[in-house]
């Protein structure tokens, strides 16, 4: 069985459309045009707004045109992240992808159903005949994933609608009507180099195989951060046997729970710094032997690239005080799950991934990704975080804040949509918020009189190569919109 086997097939075909199209985020070109493309074969109106969204327009079935007008959202980008063993050119290949059972997997990839499957699903409803709704727009913005970009510039009064269906969420029988607030850092420092040292070793120390995951949705799992594994192991090295560091690199993306690390370093005594390694590394991967059973951690002897062969410069390391105060700055900085929410039970409050770090050729950097519902508490997660980094002789930068989502719990539309899925399936859906960045906060500042709710079918591991759909969800999710727009009430 392929995706094209799949049903509902008006859904699946559009996601299998979109899998063969490159979108990561800063790249919508090619995706903007298939849908521009989709949009005219199909007879629907659609344009570009003067940023980069796609919209577009689907009139009222007959007899549906004094209902409130829908806004159908989500976002053309998706996150590129892969296996190191893929040769994965996402700017330029398609999404393969293959069927598991009830799950619809990707090829060693992220599979992009956050948030293909989200236009899709409202695609299907632009080209479907039999789907009784009143105004329909389909809304998609362009780099979700980075920036949330699209939903920013997006201007006051292009779109008419006074419903917004964000089909962003991610499990199936959950709507979502409030979220986090987000805010990059960005740590930038220098170092004092050395010239290759006489009589040691040159040497390659990997983190592999940890599970990562969503920086938001994932982060309550508890998961090994790459990062800080690598981190830790480093400063073992550093304060227990002769060793110098060289270089390191580790994460990839903002959003994603880092899944590898790799690092170089010069050791005086081979046999005693694979002892030091084999020791932190045993306890290490005993911790996290529940949510990472796959984590692997090496020191072997380094191999220069063919590729990239080593010169000079590259043999230089670090001088031994800035090593460990580098080092130690990537281990104090803030990781992981901050605070629980103490109002809504379960639910992450307060969070920082260390996203993406490197040190190479006298610069390093850290950058993460902050998280919160309450934007005093992201703030002082902030100060926190400058306060390790000025310590460290290092200088921080925060861009891209945005404020959450606040839930309303007058919402007709939540209302509506809680009455249509107990109708249906027999019991009520939960109303959650989520602790990710979902654009319903941003798109609100332009489109105050929105009223908003998120849903859509059952994923796991987004913004990893283990994202995958549940096929049964999306049957679900699909009857369920078709029957929510036709109970959309009377202006």
């Amino acid at each position: 069985m392929t995706i094209k086997d799949l049903t509902p097939a008006v859904v699946w075909n559009n996601f299998y459309g979109i899998t063969r199209i490159p979108r990561p985020s800063k790249h919508e070109e090619k995706i903007r045009k298939y849908l521009l493309d989709w949009a005219a074969e199909h007879k629907v109106e659609a344009f570009t707004d003067k940023t980069g969204n796609v919209i577009m327009r689907v009139p009222a079935t007959p007899g549906y045109e004094n209902r409130k007008g829908v806004v159908l959202q989500g976002h053309m980008d998706m996150v590129p992240q892969k296996n190191s063993d893929s040769n994965h050119d996402f700017l330029n290949d398609p999404i393969e992808t293959r069927v598991e059972g009830d799950w619809l997997k990707a090829c060693g990839t992220t599979l992009g159903a956050d948030n293909g499957l989200g236009l899709a699903l409202a695609m299907a409803v632009a080209e479907s005949t039999d789907v009784k709704h009143g105004p329909i727009e389909i809304l998609a913005t362009y780099d979700e994933e980075t920036g949330m970009t699209g939903a920013e510039a997006l201007e006051p009064g292009i779109l008419k609608g006074d419903i917004l269906i964000n089909l962003d969420s991610e499990s199936e029988g959950e709507l979502y009507v409030g979220c986090a607030g987000g805010l990059d850092a960005s740590a930038t420092g220098t170092y004092k180099r050395c010239e290759e040292p006489e009589g040691y070793s040159c040497m390659s120390l990997a983190v592999k195989g940890c599970q990562g995951g969503h920086s938001g949705m994932d982060i309550i799992l508890c998961r090994a951060n790459a990062n800080k594994v690598g981190a830790r192991l480093l400063y073992a090295l550093l304060t227990k046997c002769d060793a110098k560091l060289i270089d390191f690199e580790g994460g990839t993306l903002r959003n994603a729970i880092p899944r590898e690390f790799f690092a170089t370093v010069y050791v005086k005594d081979e046999a005693a710094a694979k002892a030091v390694v084999e020791a932190e590394a045993k306890a290490i991967i005993s911790e996290y032997k529940e949510t990472d059973p796959d984590m692997s951690i090496s020191l072997t002897p380094y191999v220069e690239s063919e590729a990239e062969p080593c010169d000079h410069e590259d043999c230089k390391y670090v001088e031994d005080a800035d090593a460990l105060r580098i080092v130690r700055a990537v281990l104090a900085c803030p990781d992981g799950v901050e605070r629980m929410s103490a109002s809504v039970p379960g639910l992450v409050e307060t969070s920082n991934n260390m996203a993406m770090v490197g040190l190479s050729r006298g610069q390093w950097f850290v950058k993460c990704l902050m998280r919160s519902s309450v934007d005093t508490a992201k703030a002082a997660l902030a100060a926190k975080m400058e306060s390790v980094f000025k310590l460290a002789g290092a200088e921080i930068e925060f861009t891209g804040g945005y404020s959450g989502w606040a839930p309303n719990p007058d919402s007709t539309i939540l209302k509506v949509m809680k009455e249509v899925y107990e109708k249906m399936f027999g019991c009520e859906p939960k109303v959650m918020a989520i602790h990710a960045g979902l654009e319903c906060g941003i798109l609100s500042g332009a489109y105050p009189n929105w009223d908003m709710v998120s849903c859509g079918p059952t994923l796991l591991s987004p913004h990893s190569p283990d994202e995958r759909a549940y096929i049964p969800s999306v049957q679900k999710v699909w009857d369920y919109l078709k029957e929510v727009l036709a109970s959309i009430p009377e202006r």
